[in-house]
Parts: C-alpha cells; structure tokens; sequence
C-alpha cells in the first residue's frame, strides 16, 4: 500500500506532518479492487485519537476553569481571614477564622486531588502516540509482516512509559494477560509515589 497516513493532531502536539498527504478515505461503503482493511484499520485509529484529543482539550479547558476558581476562592479567604483578624476578640471571629482555616484546607485538599488529571493527560498523551505509532507501522506494507519492527513498536511504547505500574501492565498483556489480568498486575505495582505532575 503506498498511501502514507495522515495522523490526528492531538492535545499534546503530535501534529499531521504538512509533507504528509491526508490517508485516502473509507471505501467500506462502496469497495473497490483497491479496498483495504489495512486503511480501514488505520482510519479507526485516527478516529481513536481525535476522540482522545478532543476529550483532553475539554478536560484541560475544565481543569483550568477550575484552577482559576481555586485560586480566587483562595484569595478571597485569606481577605476574609485577615478582615477577622481587625475585629476585636469575640465569639464571632473565632467562628469565622476557625472557618476560613477550614474552607483553606479543604481547598488545598481538592488540589492535591487534581494531581489524578496531570496523570491522566500523561497516559491519554502516551496512548495517542502509541496509536500514531501503531497506524504507521501498519500503513507500511515492509513493516506490517516484519516481526522485527513490531518488536520495535513494542519496545518503543514501553519506553516512554514513566510509571511502573503501566509498564508492569504493558508486559502482563504482551505476555498474553487478559485485561483483566493486567490491570490487577497494575493495582498490585501501582504506589502513591506514582503520580507525576507536569
């Protein structure tokens, strides 16, 4: 197949090459002599990662709207913590310093919490391009029958994985583990030490 494939742009930057011509388009409806479920599979692919793309711009759009009201609620504590502080002793104020504490350290809570997104758009990035990866490999007639070049693929995934826990769960599947397997070999890697922010 000599079509070269045209690759989704994700939210982590992995961009259609400008020299790369877009994949020809599905002929599922009306196949022809050059119908291929190579390009089907391919498209699918693509699919997968516009999806995973948009879902993360949506999530980094919430995440930052979030953020900001954070930060501001934040603010407007500590204007009220210090506006109690300048009243005179009183029942009163111990209430609403002893609530501004608490409204702060419920917020600093709810932060640490969002460290879950930064690990989550860590992993969508790593699937998106493993998904790249993937649909190249298969839009090259000289790579789609070489075992050698989906050992590379394999080895080219598993490096860029930064937590141990998905890389205990990448070799569980290549060792022929069921999901489900692989995820119980991924529960029982998995530490807090693993969340990495970006």
């Amino acid at each position: 197949m000599a079509d070269t494939m045209g690759i989704a742009k994700t939210a982590a930057g992995t961009a259609m090459s400008p020299e790369q011509p877009p994949f020809k388009p599905s002929l599922a409806h009306n196949p022809d002599l050059d119908w291929s479920q190579v390009r089907e599979t391919v498209l699918m692919l693509n699919v997968a990662m516009a999806q995973i793309s948009q879902a993360m711009r949506d999530g980094d759009d919430s995440v930052n709207t979030l953020a900001d009201s954070f930060t501001s609620m934040t603010g407007n504590v500590e204007v009220i913590h210090a506006a109690a502080d300048n009243l005179p002793p009183s029942a009163e104020q111990a209430v609403i310093q002893e609530n501004c504490l608490a409204v702060s350290q419920q917020m600093q809570a709810a932060i640490i919490a969002f460290q879950f997104y930064d690990k989550l758009n860590q992993r969508l990035n790593h699937l998106t391009g493993s998904l790249a990866a993937l649909a190249q490999l298969l839009s090259k007639p000289e790579q789609l029958y070489n075992p050698y070049a989906w050992r590379g693929l394999q080895e080219k995934i598993k490096s860029k994985y930064t937590v141990e826990a998905d890389r205990a769960m990448f070799e569980a599947i290549l060792h022929g583990a069921s999901v489900e397997q692989a995820l119980q070999a991924h529960d029982a890697t998995e530490t807090g030490d693993d969340i990495e922010l970006f």
